[in-house]
């Protein structure tokens, strides 16, 4: 079964009769490997086709369907087509001309990749796999086809006719109608590596910059971007489920690393270009919502995504309806947030403050958030978009959420059945940080199964990339593991390494983070503490971050001190495992682990 994207489910109520007969063969007659996209913006023009098709041993092909009736056509030429339709007499262009157009600026653009072209002999310079295109005419026979002199402008084998689309023709038969369109036969087999080439072109919105790092900078749109060795795209699963995020309220269960924010940002891009009302972005980390900003300003949308942290955006509803709060209590900032609140729980209850808001509203680490907090957040939605999506991950759920052990999204207002997704593969750590961290975790990563209103948990499978093994390293003293550990950031930078490539994650401030850090300073590495840290790239130091400051950011490099502080795998509290689990999974490419002996 071919993969379309997006899927078929949530874009029929778009297509046209002739376009969903059409789907429905292609993933029904196509193999597994077989990739579609239907009517998804290609490449630096963002041109729209019907369907794209790749395949590694066929090739790029390019198709545009139309639900003509013989009797429509008042004419054609190679150029255009003359019809009548409920409007009168409309002028258009021949659809396999257009499909030509689209396939020349798809191959234009991935000929400027040295990859993907051949280096040298008499194809120098030519694509390395075979491209055509062609046209589907969903409502006119073959036999009709040929008496009516259409193949004078439209050539017998571009063109894919009513009958041979039914849902009883053979699929071998069906392939090879697609496959006649060539011109070429290609002998060889596209490898991942340039099928993720040609997919890197030919949408730039699912490029994952490189370094990983700068997950959230603003990614060129032109065809004179440089083109890197290395290219990084979303998955096939994240751009299909990215692609298919349609209307109504959406779960997304995701291990850390699944790209659950990357999918976040790509909906909120999306839904920006449309909305009427703002798009409300909510998480619980600070820093997490400063990265989140500096994506939304970087793509040019933060005056219409609005990222705040939860108790931020309950403090702004407060002053901006002018509801009167005073915190009288004790003097405990839990307590004191906890009661703010209470106060917008309450005043939303009594309309002082008004729901439906927002367009959209987004939970990132929805699994740190109170069922209350939810339930409240719910009612932010506008009921003409119903847009809610929820990204939720109980294994690196880090703070009290108000014993959610009965817990179902049914019961805070979340409408989610049959809209629910699970993404089990990492591809932030490599195998070997996944493994290290894992066997820390212990039985929190044991995967369990749920209903599907309620909250699995999830076991991380590792996408392959290997790379260094975790670093374990005991010295004698405090101050011998801070001079170890400002020589080994000192010598990393020397080697090319940026200083904001590098975090160092904490678990207690005293005794370790301040010596850590004063060792540093002295050593003159540039360093950042805690509330001071920031994402625009002018701030290259070395990150000083919490274990629970740390969640949905990552680093490169990642180093945690004070080892000999954190309690050992066989007596770590179900809590300290969350946080361990959750500071050793930020290291994309290595982790250390100091401590005194």
């Amino acid at each position: 079964m071919a993969t379309l994207i997006p899927s078929y489910s949530t874009c029929v109520n778009r297509m046209t009769g002739g376009e969903r007969r059409f789907a429905q063969r292609l993933e029904a007659k196509l193999e597994d490997d077989y990739l579609c996209w239907y009517e998804v913006a290609v490449g630096p023009t963002h041109s729209h086709p019907d369907f794209v098709i790749l395949h590694p041993r066929r090739g790029l092909l390019v198709l545009e369907v139309k639900d003509w009736k013989p009797e429509t056509i008042q004419a054609i030429t190679k150029q255009d087509a003359t019809l009548l339709t409920e409007r009168g007499i409309v002028h258009v262009i021949n659809p396999l001309e257009q499909a030509r157009q689209y396939v020349h600026a798809i191959t234009n653009t991935l000929q400027k990749d040295p990859q993907l072209v051949f280096a040298s002999g008499s194809h120098q310079g030519q694509l390395t796999f075979p491209w055509a295109y062609g046209v589907v005419l969903a409502n006119i026979s073959r036999k009709v086809f040929d008496e009516s002199g259409m193949g004078d402008v439209l050539p017998a084998g571009r063109v894919i006719c009513q009958d041979e689309m039914t849902e009883s023709v053979d699929a071998e038969a069906f392939q090879e109608r697609l496959w006649q369109m060539f011109q070429i036969q290609f002998r060889g087999s596209l490898s991942l590596p340039q099928l993720d080439r040609i997919r890197w072109h030919m949408f730039p919105e699912i490029r994952l910059p490189v370094p990983q790092e700068d997950l959230f900078a603003a990614q060129a749109q032109t065809a004179q971007v440089d083109v890197p060795d290395l290219m990084r795209v979303m998955d096939l699963q994240q751009e299909q489920l990215a692609r298919s995020l349609g209307e109504g309220h959406r779960v997304i269960h995701g291990v850390a690393g699944s790209g659950k924010t990357l999918i976040l940002g790509y909906r909120a891009e999306q839904l920006a270009k449309g909305c009427e009302k703002p798009i409300l972005v909510l998480c619980y980390n600070r820093k997490l919502a400063d990265k989140l900003k500096v994506w939304m300003t970087e793509k040019n949308i933060a005056d219409k995504v609005h990222v705040r942290t939860f108790h931020a955006w309950c403090s702004s509803q407060l002053r901006a309806f002018n509801v009167n709060f005073k915190y009288e209590g004790e003097d405990d900032f839990n307590q004191e947030m906890a009661a703010m609140v209470e106060a917008v729980i309450r005043a939303t209850d009594r309309g002082a403050i008004p729901g439906a808001q927002y367009d959209a509203v987004m939970i990132d680490e929805g699994h740190d958030f109170r069922p209350e907090w939810l339930k409240l957040v719910v009612q932010m939605v506008d009921p003409r978009t119903n847009s809610l999506l929820v990204l939720y991950d109980d294994a690196q759920s880090i703070y009290d959420t108000g014993g959610k052990k009965n817990f179902s999204f049914k019961s805070v207002g979340i409408q989610a059945q049959g809209r629910t997704t699970v993404l089990k593969i990492n591809y932030r750590n490599t195998r070997e940080i996944l493994d290290f961290a894992t066997r820390f975790a212990g039985d929190l990563l044991l995967g369990s199964e749920a209903e599907e209103d309620g909250v699995p948990r999830l076991a991380p499978i590792s996408a392959g990339r290997s790379g260094k093994e975790p670093l374990v390293i005991n010295l004698p003293t405090l101050q011998e593991e801070s001079a170890w550990i400002a020589t080994k950031l000192k010598e990393e930078h020397a080697n090319g390494r940026a200083w904001r490539d590098m975090a160092v994650l904490f678990r207690h401030y005293e005794p370790t983070c301040k010596t850590v850090m004063s060792h540093l300073q002295k050593a003159g590495v540039p360093c950042t503490y805690q509330k001071q840290v920031s994402f625009d790239k002018g701030q290259d130091t070395v990150k000083f971050i919490t274990f629970h400051s740390s969640k949905g950011l990552e680093f490169p490099l990642v180093l945690i001190p004070g080892a000999d502080l954190l309690q050992s795998p066989d007596k770590t509290t179900e809590e300290e495992a969350r946080l361990l689990y959750v500071a050793m999974t930020r290291a994309t490419q290595q982790l250390i682990v100091t401590g005194v002996a």
